[in-house]
């Protein structure tokens, strides 16, 4: 479960990239990039590109079709909402918008992604084993600093980065309220890596039973199925209660820091989700790109 949020879902701060013209520039590209997360990951055969590539392409068009319309009424919904107080309650219920469409997206996706499955190999396997343990390795760095203030600080830093995003830069009121507030989270940085890692596990060791010993595609994507909802809530117990208890702080610490602000930050909150909603609507109303193409930076 993605737990860290502080005053806007992150599927809103995602598109918060540089302005609306390079959301839309994100989103048309979209397939290209992520192709290259996909490829990173698990290293195609030049043979099976194409069919990769395919899979990708139809998950965007079923998206900008289907989706995008939901998009924009909840971040309509959040520029209404943006001027006034809110509470935790409200906070979670956007949140609980945002999961719901991220919830039909993924399961788009594992309906492709069973069908590539079959394909892959042992070699693509170990190869997904490497890059996960450099995606932990650099996750250490980033969450796991060797003492627990210089812990204090990046968290704060993290939160007062998507907090900008936002609202502008923060007063010393509002970051009073951010540092009292991160200071105090439950959230878990080492078990959390624990979690992922072990998630990470259990999608090495599904993807290599399904390829071992292929199933019939109704029980790819049921596998498939389970290792996303052990990501959103995990199969142990009381780390789900962990996660249960980030997400009520956070929604309540967003609302209290929404609530800490001045209304020209609302205003600057109120204009950004509207210039989010405006992006995702002009989207709606432009054609695809066809295959579009970013230069690798």
């Amino acid at each position: 479960m993605r737990t860290r949020i502080i005053g806007v879902p992150l599927v809103a701060i995602v598109l918060a990239l540089a302005g609306c013209s390079a959301v839309r520039l994100s989103y048309n590209n979209g397939a290209q990039l992520a192709w290259w997360w996909l490829d990173d990951h698990l290293d195609f055969p030049r043979e099976r590109v194409d069919e990769a590539k395919a899979a990708i392409d139809r998950w965007f068009e079923w998206h900008r079709r289907s989706q995008l319309t939901g998009y924009a009424a909840l971040l309509a919904q959040m520029s209404a909402q943006a001027a006034a107080p809110t509470s935790a309650a409200a906070t979670c219920r956007l949140w609980a918008g945002w999961r719901e469409r991220a919830d039909v997206a993924i399961d788009r996706a594992l309906v492709l992604a069973a069908e590539l499955v079959p394909g892959l190999d042992e070699r693509q396997l170990q190869h997904l084993e490497r890059r996960y343990a450099k995606n932990i390795e650099r996750m250490r760095g980033e969450y796991l600093q060797a003492d627990a203030p210089a812990r204090q600080r990046a968290a704060f830093d993290r939160a007062l980065e998507r907090a900008e995003q936002v609202y502008g830069t923060l007063g010393e009121v509002q970051r009073k309220v951010l540092a009292e507030g991160v200071a105090a989270s439950p959230f878990d940085a080492e078990a959390w890596l624990r979690e992922r890692q072990q998630r990470q596990r259990d999608v090495v060791a599904t993807l290599r039973r399904l390829v071992d010993d292929p199933p019939g595609r109704a029980r790819r994507l049921a596998a498939l199925r389970t290792l996303a909802a052990g990501y959103e809530s995990s199969p142990d117990p009381a780390y789900r209660a962990q996660q249960r208890r980030v997400v009520d702080y956070n929604c309540e610490l967003a609302a209290r820091l929404h609530n800490a602000t001045t209304p020209a930050q609302r205003e600057r909150a109120r204009r950004t989700f509207e210039g989010w909603e405006g992006d995702v609507r002009a989207l709606l109303a432009a054609p695809a790109v066809p295959g579009a193409t970013l230069e690798m930076p």
